[in-house]
Parts: C-alpha cells; sequence; structure tokens
C-alpha cells in the first residue's frame, strides 16, 4: 500500500476506521469508472491549473475574525510542488459553485492537505433562474426611442423585450436607447436599436449558468425561458441582492 501511496493511486485515511481510498488516477489505471455523482473540483496554484489535482474536502477552522479566516483542504494528487505564500485558487465546487482563493501557510505530506489563509470567497445560491426572474415587459418595434425609454422607466426594469403578438425579435435596454438618443435618433423606432442576438436561459437551469451567459456576452441582462419561450428577464443587479445578505 506505501508502494501505491508514492504512485499517488491511493491515499490514507486516518481514523479508527480509516485504511486507505482509491485517487483518481488509480481508477484510471485499471480502466474502471469512479462514482458518476463525483465530479473533480479544480485546483489552481500561481494563476495556473494543477494537472491531475481535485480538491477533495475544504474545513474552515477560523472564521469569526474578518482578517484571519482560514481553512484546510485535502488534495487527491500531488501537493509537493505547493509551497509556502504559493497563491491558491479552489473551485468552482459542484453544488453552490463556490470559489475561494488565499495563500498557502502550511502544507502536510502525509494526509495531503494544505493550509492556507482564504483572501477571497463566493458561492452562488443553489435555486433555478426562474425564481429571480421578473416578468418581461414587450414593447412594440415601431415606438420611438424616446417612448421606450419613458415604458421602461414607468415599468422600472433595465430592458425589455421587442416584439408583437408573442413574437419576440429581440431586446432593448437603457443603455441601447441612451446610446440612441445620444446619437440623435430619440425619434427612430425601436427595431433600428434594438439587438437581435440575445442571451438566454431556461427558468430551469441553475443560477450559475446565468452568470456565465452574462459574464460570457458582457450583457447586462438574460433572457428567461420555458420550452424555448421568453416569458421572464434577469438583470445582473438582481443577481447581486440575491448574493448581498447585510
Amino acid at each position: 500500500m506505501q508502494s501505491l501511496k508514492a504512485l499517488h493511486l491511493v491515499e490514507g485515511v486516518p481514523g479508527p476506521k480509516g485504511g486507505y481510498r482509491a485517487m483518481a488516477a488509480a481508477y484510471d489505471a485499471i480502466n474502471l469508472d469512479a462514482d458518476d455523482d463525483v465530479v473533480d473540483v479544480p485546483v489552481v496554484r500561481n494563476g495556473s491549473p494543477v494537472e491531475g489535482a481535485t480538491a477533495n474536502e475544504i474545513t474552515f477552522y477560523t472564521v469569526m475574525r474578518p482578517n484571519q479566516c482560514s481553512g484546510i483542504v485535502q488534495i487527491i494528487g500531488n501537493i509537493r510542488d505547493f509551497n509556502i505564500d504559493d497563491e491558491i485558487e479552489i473551485g468552482p465546487t459542484p453544488v453552490n459553485k463556490t470559489h475561494i482563493k488565499g495563500v498557502v501557510t502550511g502544507r502536510d505530506d502525509t494526509t495531503n492537505r494544505l493550509i492556507f489563509d482564504i483572501k477571497e470567497m463566493a458561492s452562488i445560491p443553489k435555486i433555478p433562474v426562474k425564481n429571480l426572474a421578473k416578468t418581461a415587459i414587450t414593447i412594440d418595434p415601431g415606438i420611438s426611442l424616446l417612448e421606450a425609454c419613458q415604458k421602461l422607466s414607468d415599468s422600472k426594469v433595465r430592458a425589455a423585450l421587442v416584439g408583437k403578438n408573442g413574437d419576440p425579435r429581440g431586446v432593448i435596454s437603457l443603455e441601447d436607447l441612451v446610446r440612441g438618443m445620444a446619437d440623435g435618433k430619440k425619434d427612430r423606432p425601436v427595431e433600428e436599436a434594438m439587438v437581435r442576438e440575445y442571451a438566454s436561459v431556461d427558468g430551469d437551469e441553475p443560477l450559475h449558468v446565468a452568470i456565465s451567459k452574462l459574464g460570457k456576452t458582457g450583457a447586462c441582462q438574460v433572457v428567461v425561458t420555458k420550452s424555448d419561450v421568453p416569458f421572464g428577464m434577469l438583470e445582473a443587479t438582481d443577481l447581486v441582492r440575491c448574493m448581498v445578505r447585510f
């Protein structure tokens, strides 16, 4: 077993019920699949992904003091390349998409654990997109930019669908309207300023999917659909309010 451990095929499990547990490399070596429910949790060292390493367990042991929040992470894979003061990133985790950044303060090669001070940590609530989405308003593509701006203001939203008879042709945002009016087009129809290719996400998808769409497109809102039919709008500000607790 010590030879297998040296080859990073098994890891020691301490305690009265301890022993040895197969690591990911062991399944690969004998061409077996690990449990389908097990996923890799990426580990990054000094800005570079660590190949063959995944976080298996994270424990927080100081959380009350904002400047002294520390934790221990058990790594499946080789940790010998990690050194004191290395910057480490862990995540996202599979459930709440938790992402942690910190600095290594210690290393235990016998249990494959790293001790680190936590500098940043973010977690995305495990809720479907539809729980946060607001019912989208739809405006006629022929109304002017100035009229559209008034409708968005009256409805207290930052974006709307543009279309007729339940057939959305695009999305118009306050930013699009302001840009058009600044160019002297306040009396031009909305369809000239709307965005025809917009980000969308199914309402049953988890929240992190919508966040990923916003990050990739740079949009401030994402259209929420049900059976491919738009019904709602999720704005970046809604996500901020959801993730911030006062």
